[in-house]
């Protein structure tokens, strides 16, 4: 791995020099591909792991910009800690740069719990984490705040190590996975007693490894946070989910500026074109589409519609998101006392945002997508009311009216179902 200088707004981002092409992606929470374990970063089919020791280094340090390149698909892991890549920082110095930084200043204050994990944040002036760690059974629970700047960044979060609870690991060391860990990589919890092969480097070395995977995972906002951010149990799910959370927050600025403009096309209504006719998509990189684009895009209607809004547009890769409520109608059979969101219209939500996607093209205005078959398909977990349906939607190829598409949908940054598409398009 190789930390490189970049351009100021450039952000933090990964390459991949292993690959053809040296494919390489912002890391901001919208390429969250997994969060099992550690932060994955996702991009088609390019996948990096565990980056949130690396991403907490620069947001501990105050690296705004910088380009890590990788010759494999996850950084080395080191001791588990930062440390070395603090010392990697340190030998190459750090130079100011000229352009101004736009820290998210939180404003009003956010909770949620997604499990057995419970987020808030409060309006502060500068970045400070408050965090409580326990396992399932109240062991090792420990307590630890502080005000996170470049110094406490260096003595009091940087060193802490990666942990883990035996009874989690045995599985994964029976079948023959995590060659690569050691008591030189991880501390282990078997029991009472705690394994390594140094003393803990803090009393409280646990909880404040937690709160070093809490500032890496809260940098995917893509720029500095100032906040006050309490943590009970944290996870990988839950600290993106705060990022997620936190950047909906930021744009809702936006959201009030457009109440300002010319109403949206209403539904059904023919579509805005430029001033010599030619019909303009509102499908394109970077664009948020809410239901009344969506619906302009699609002719789905209640009960039947299963994308609220679209949160991206990039390329061949589209995000679109379900609200899933108590008051679904398929609820009142699926099941009775114990509700549960069918998986085939997960399937059908996955097929609908592809659908949006292939409209970025203006000659597919107008079309409708027909869904020809579904391969590979998984259902993972149950999706119940109140969840926020993520459906993560690539275009893997096309040609003329047929495509093929890979879908993920997620809950609290879990996948609860996956699958690949084949769709066709014809005329309305």
């Amino acid at each position: 791995m190789r930390f490189l200088p970049a351009p100021a707004n450039t952000g933090i981002r990964f390459r991949r020099v292993d690959l053809e092409g040296q494919p390489e992606f912002d890391a901001v929470v919208d390429h969250v591909g997994d969060t099992t374990r550690s932060t994955t970063l996702a991009k088609g089919s390019i996948r990096i792991h565990t980056v949130e020791h690396v991403l907490g280094n620069f947001a501990g340090l105050g690296v705004d910009n910088a380009i890590v390149e990788l010759d494999a698909n996850e950084p080395p892991i080191g001791d588990g800690s930062a440390r070395e890549y603090l010392r990697m920082v340190d030998q190459a110095g750090l130079q100011p740069q000229d352009a101004a930084r736009e820290p998210f200043v939180v404003s009003e204050p956010m909770e949620f719990t997604a499990g057995e994990t419970t987020m808030a944040v409060f309006p502060h002036d500068r970045l400070k984490v408050t965090c409580t760690s326990a396992d399932r059974q109240g062991r090792y629970t420990q307590f630890h705040s502080l005000e996170v700047t470049p110094e406490s960044w260096r003595t009091e979060l940087a060193h802490a190590r990666t942990f883990c609870f035996y009874e989690e690991i045995e599985a994964l060391i029976r079948g023959g996975l995590i060659k690569g860990g050691s008591l030189e990589n991880a501390v282990v919890i078997r029991d009472d007693a705690v394994l390594t092969t140094e003393p803990l480097r803090y009393a409280d070395e646990f909880v404040r490894h937690k709160i070093l995977d809490i500032v890496g995972d809260l940098s995917l906002l893509g720029r500095p946070l100032v906040g006050h951010i309490v943590a009970v149990r944290p996870s990988h799910g839950g600290n993106c989910e705060l990022a997620r959370r936190l950047l909906a927050q930021l744009r809702k600025p936006m959201v009030a500026a457009q109440a300002f403009t010319p109403p949206p096309t209403p539904p059904d209504a023919t579509l805005a074109s430029t001033e010599s006719g030619e019909v303009v998509s509102p499908v394109k990189d970077g664009a948020v589409l809410d239901v009344d684009e969506v619906m302009s895009l699609l002719p789905h209607r209640y009960p039947f519609l299963m994308v609220d809004r679209v949160t991206l547009i990039e390329g061949n890769r589209i995000v679109g998101v379900k609200n899933v409520s108590i008051n679904e109608p398929v609820f009142q059979g699926h099941f009775p006392g114990h509700p549960i969101f069918p998986g085939v219209l997960q399937l059908e939500a996955v097929a609908q945002v592809a659908g949006i996607l292939m409209m970025k093209r203006a000659e597919n205005l107008n079309k409708l997508a027909y869904f020809m078959a579904a391969d590979t398909v998984k259902w993972r977990k149950p999706v119940r009311p109140g969840d926020t349906l993520v459906v993560d939607v690539e275009i893997t190829k096309a040609r003329g009216k047929i495509a093929r598409a890979q879908g993920t949908c997620r809950v609290d940054g879990e996948v609860v179902s996956e699958a690949e598409v084949t769709f066709m398009l014809i005329d309305r």
